[in-house]
């Protein structure tokens, strides 16, 4: 499980729609006030991030004409259970970029594919 956080039209369907699901699986791990110490450790999740990303996400798969019916009801109190560093941990978005784009061959190709004019 992870947040990607690149940008949404850079990615293959199986990342847009991965990522969309782990976010609604990081709110169940957080209601459950789970240690995600390793989440943190390993650059997987930007908590104070979690809504606005999913609303991106949700955004580029309508855009690409996929249906969406799972809403994020995300709320700051969730995360009061969590040290301060956790809540603010921000990911390292070219990190993340770069590991995606060497993972994923069609992730790469779209990011190729876009057009920046």
């Amino acid at each position: 499980m992870r947040q990607w956080l690149v940008d949404p039209k850079k990615m293959c369907k199986r990342h847009l729609l991965g990522e969309h699901v782990e976010h609604h699986m990081f709110i169940s791990i957080l209601l459950k006030k789970k240690n995600i110490k390793g989440y943190i450790e390993n650059d997987l999740i930007e908590p104070l991030s979690l809504q606005q990303r999913h609303d991106e996400l949700v955004e580029e798969m309508i855009s690409r004409g996929y249906s969406h019916n799972s809403p994020l009801n995300f709320n700051k109190s969730i995360l009061e259970y969590l040290p301060v560093e956790y809540i603010n941990h921000k990911i390292n978005r070219q990190n993340s970029e770069r590991l995606l784009f060497l993972r994923c061959n069609q992730c790469g190709k779209k990011h190729l594919s876009i057009k920046f004019f």
